[in-house]
C-alpha cells in the first residue's frame, strides 16, 4: 500500500468518526444545558484516566492503553447507536449491532491500525485485563458523577433506582476499589438528598 492510499484510509476514518459527536447519550452536562454526546463522554473518560490512574487496582496499569480504550470504546455507536444502560430491552441485540459496527468502522482503516483499534475495543468489552477493568470503572463513574451533579434528573425521568445504579457500578470494584467506594458514597448521598430513589 502506498502512502497516499494509507493516508486516504486514515482520513476517511477520521472524517467518519466525526459522527460520534451526533450520538446523544441520556446523561446531562453538569450545567444541565443539554445531553452529552458520545464523543464528549469519551474525551471526559480519557482525561479521567490520566488524572485517576493512581487509583487503579493494578498500580502498574498501562495508562496510555486505558486512554486509547476510552477514546475508541464508543466509536461503534456511530452505527449501533447508544444503548441506555438501564434499558434491558435495548440490550437484547446490542452485542450483534456493535459487532457489525466494529467490523465496518475499524475496517475503514489500514489493516494494522484497524486491527489495533479493534483489539482495544474487544479488550474493553471483555473487561479481562487490568487496563480494561480500570477503563470500565471510569466508564461507569463518569455518568454517575454527571447524574449526581445534575440533581438526579435523568435517574428520576427514567425511573432508575439505587439498586439498579449499584448493579451498574458493581464492575468498578475490579478496576478500582477506591473509585468503587467513592461511587458507593455518591449513591448513598444521592438517596439521602432525594436525587435517587432508594
Amino acid at each position: 500500500m502506498d502512502i497516499s492510499e494509507r493516508l486516504a484510509q486514515q482520513i476517511r476514518f477520521i472524517v467518519e468518526i466525526d459522527r460520534l459527536k451526533t450520538i446523544c447519550r441520556r446523561t446531562l452536562l453538569v450545567d444541565r444545558s443539554r445531553l452529552e454526546n458520545s464523543a464528549e463522554h469519551s474525551w471526559h473518560m480519557a482525561v479521567m484516566a490520566v488524572l485517576l490512574h493512581e487509583y487503579a487496582a493494578d498500580r502498574g496499569v498501562d495508562v496510555l492503553r486505558v486512554v486509547k480504550m476510552a477514546l475508541v470504546h464508543d466509536i461503534v455507536e456511530i452505527d449501533a447507536g447508544d444503548t441506555y444502560c438501564y434499558d434491558q430491552a435495548a440490550h437484547a441485540d446490542k452485542a450483534d449491532r456493535e459487532q457489525r459496527a466494529a467490523e465496518r468502522l475499524f475496517g475503514l482503516l489500514p489493516e494494522d491500525q484497524g486491527r489495533e483499534l479493534r483489539e482495544l475495543w474487544d479488550e474493553f468489552e471483555a473487561m479481562a485485563t487490568p487496563a480494561a477493568r480500570f477503563a470500565a470503572a471510569l466508564d461507569r463513574l463518569q455518568p454517575l458523577l454527571n447524574n449526581y451533579h445534575t440533581g438526579g434528573v435523568q435517574w428520576q425521568k427514567h425511573g432508575v433506582t439505587a439498586d439498579r445504579v449499584m448493579g451498574r457500578m458493581a464492575p468498578m470494584r475490579a478496576g478500582s476499589e477506591t473509585l468503587w467506594e467513592y461511587a458507593v458514597g455518591v449513591i448513598r448521598r444521592a438517596v439521602e438528598e432525594g436525587k435517587l430513589e432508594g
